[in-house]
């Protein structure tokens, strides 16, 4: 999102789906009270004027969603959209999931359903492009240039920079989730974790079919 962010031609939304999420779930996150207070937790509605306010848009409106908040949901908005799903090695993302998350499981991932979601917008003969965090790390400007010739977009250098610190567009669970970014200035080189934590196997062997099957699709790093 913050990558998009920086193109003159791209308004960048996040999450808005959050609150709908919370509450037709009941998952406890941190400050998840404060969430659903803030938003509009009617998911539907959400996607509905968001669809009309693009449609009234001369620039690309960039919807940051997490997969695992799409639910009881109407999809139809997925129709009139161009597709990226972001996966990440789940033996890199777990440990720093359940930092906020302590009993995570696979529905928290957000895996099977990026999964369910690539195997139904192939079904409707759409192309949804995949993108994987340590094939964007090792070269952030390859990987961002193929996603933009996939999406029919000219490749801004000004993506693989921004400001440290908060974004306007920043939801307000920000504080709990977004101290890394925060810090960035742009993509990080890549270096892979050291150990795991072996009370995570059980669910590291859930997640690992589910991202290799997506990871077989990613763009990869030159």
């Amino acid at each position: 999102m913050y990558s998009f962010a920086q193109r003159a031609d791209t308004r960048v939304v996040d999450e808005p789906l959050y609150g709908h999420y919370l509450r037709v779930s009941g998952a406890v996150h941190p400050g998840g009270d404060e969430v659903v207070a803030h938003s509009n937790c009617d998911g539907d509605a959400v996607m509905r004027e968001l669809l009309q306010r693009a449609a009234g848009m001369t620039r690309i409106l960039f919807i940051k969603h997490m997969a695992h908040h799409l639910v009881e949901l109407d999809r139809g908005f997925l129709d009139r959209a161009r597709n990226v799903l972001l996966v990440r090695d789940p033996r890199e993302m777990l440990p720093s999931l359940t930092v906020q998350i302590p009993h995570a499981e696979l529905a928290d991932t957000g895996l099977q359903q990026q999964y369910e979601l690539f195997q139904h917008l192939r079904a409707l003969g759409q192309d949804p492009q995949v993108l994987d965090a340590r094939e964007l790390l090792l070269d952030p400007e390859a990987v961002l240039r193929e996603l933009c010739n996939k999406l029919d977009l000219a490749f801004d250098t000004g993506m693989l920079q921004w400001p440290a610190g908060p974004r306007a567009e920043d939801g307000i669970w920000a504080k709990h989730w977004y101290h890394a970014v925060h810090r960035s200035t742009g993509f990080a080189s890549y270096r892979p974790k050291a150990g795991f934590p072996a009370e995570l196997e059980p669910l590291l062997a859930e997640c690992q079919p589910w991202y290799e099957r997506l990871y077989a699709h990613a763009i990869r790093a030159n």
